[in-house]
C-alpha cells in the first residue's frame, strides 16, 4: 500500500514511525517548505516529495492519505483526499466546526471509503477491557473526569518549534478529552454547561475552558483545560461502582486500587490508530475509530462554542476561522 503523508512536524514523525514493519511503503510526503519537505522525504525513505497536495493526490499510485496538517486545514484536506478517491486518516480533530466534519462524513461515505480519525485515548488497550465490562453491566460509570493542563503563552508546540499556526484549547484540545468521556461511559445523549474564558489579549484565543455532561443515565463528566497552567497534565479518571481507573498519559501510567502500572507510551499508543487504519483499508472494514463516531463529541463542542459565540459575538480568531 502505497501512503501519502501530509505533514512532517512531530505528529508526521509518529505517523511514519508507525508505517515502519506495516509492508506500507511511504510513498510521498506533502510539506510547506521545500527544503525541509526534501530533507525528510529524504531520511525517512520517502519516494518523493512536493509542497502541492493537489499534485500528490493526482497520484493514481497512491493508495492512503494521512494528515498530520494545521487542525485549521484537516477538513478541506481531507474532501480533497476523498475527491481523490482517497481514504483517508484525519488527525484530531476531524474539523473546526460540526457543519465541516459532518461534509467529510459525508463525502467518505457517498465514495465508500474509509475514514479515520485519530482520537488516541480510544486507542487505550488498557480501556478496552472496562469499557467492555460497562457495556456488559459488570461496572456502572459514576463519574469521569478529563483534564489537560500545560502553558503555552507563545506559539510553540510540544517539541520546541516555533508554529506557523495558533492552536485551538476547544476543538483540539478538549475533543480529546470529551471523546474519550463519551466513548468509555457509552453516553448516546448528555446536556451541556460550559465555561469558555473571554479571548486573552496576549494569545488572542480563549485559554480556558470546562466542559460539564450529564449523560442519560445522570453520570457527570467534566472535562477541562487550561493553556496558563505551569503544571503538565494529561490526564482521564474513570471512577465506577468497583474501581477508579486514573490513565496520566504524559506519565503513561494507569493507577487503580492494585497500584500503579505502566502502560504504552503516546507514540506506540498512536501508531495502533496508524497501523489499523491501514489494515482497515485492506480489509475494506471500519477503522478503529471512523469519522462518524466523532461526531457525537463534535456536537457538544459546537454546544460549547455557540454558548461562547452568544456570550462573546462570533469572531475570527487565530486557529478558528468562521465557516
Amino acid at each position: 500500500m502505497n501512503v501519502c503523508l501530509v505533514g512532517h512536524g512531530m505528529m508526521g514523525v509518529w505517523h511514519s514511525n508507525a508505517l515502519e514493519g506495516t509492508g506500507a511503503v511511504p510513498h510521498t510526503i506533502v510539506g510547506r517548505r521545500e527544503e525541509a519537505t526534501a530533507d525528510f522525504a529524504r531520511r525517512r525513505g520517502f519516494a518523493r516529495w512536493t509542497t502541492s497536495l493537489e499534485d500528490a493526490l493526482a497520484d493514481d499510485a497512491i493508495d492512503a492519505v494521512i494528515l498530520a496538517t494545521p487542525s485549521e486545514t484537516h477538513a478541506a484536506s481531507a474532501l480533497l483526499a476523498l475527491r481523490s478517491g482517497k481514504p483517508v486518516l484525519v488527525e484530531i480533530p476531524l474539523a473546526m466546526n460540526l457543519r465541516d466534519a459532518e461534509l467529510v462524513v459525508q463525502e467518505a461515505a457517498a465514495r465508500e471509503l474509509t475514514l479515520g480519525v485519530v482520537h488516541p485515548l480510544r486507542a487505550r488497550l488498557e480501556l478496552d477491557g472496562l469499557r467492555e465490562r460497562v457495556e456488559g453491566g459488570a461496572e456502572q460509570i459514576r463519574q469521569v473526569v478529563g483534564r489537560l493542563y500545560f502553558h503555552r503563552l507563545e506559539n510553540v508546540g510540544s517539541t520546541g518549534y516555533r508554529r506557523s499556526w495558533t492552536d485551538n484549547i476547544l476543538w483540539h484540545h478538549m475533543a480529546h478529552l470529551v471523546d474519550a468521556a463519551l466513548w468509555v461511559s457509552g453516553a448516546t445523549e448528555v446536556t451541556v454547561e460550559s465555561v469558555m474564558s473571554p479571548v486573552d489579549r496576549l494569545t488572542g484565543i480563549p485559554m480556558d475552558v470546562a466542559v460539564l455532561m450529564q449523560t442519560q443515565l445522570g453520570q457527570p463528566l467534566l472535562c477541562s483545560g487550561s493553556y496558563y497552567a505551569r503544571e503538565r497534565m494529561f490526564e482521564l479518571l474513570v471512577i465506577t461502582d468497583s474501581d477508579s481507573y486514573r490513565l496520566d498519559v504524559f506519565a503513561a501510567t494507569l493507577t487503580t486500587a492494585d497500584g500503579v502500572r505502566p502502560v504504552l507510551p503516546e507514540e506506540e499508543n498512536c501508531w495502533r490508530i496508524t497501523r489499523d487504519f491501514l489494515a482497515a483499508v485492506d480489509e475494506r472494514r471500519a477503522p478503529l475509530v471512523s469519522g462518524e463516531s466523532v461526531l457525537a463529541c463534535l456536537r457538544t463542542l459546537a454546544t460549547v462554542q455557540e454558548e461562547w459565540d452568544r456570550a462573546h459575538g462570533p469572531k475570527v480568531l487565530p486557529g478558528r476561522p468562521l465557516i
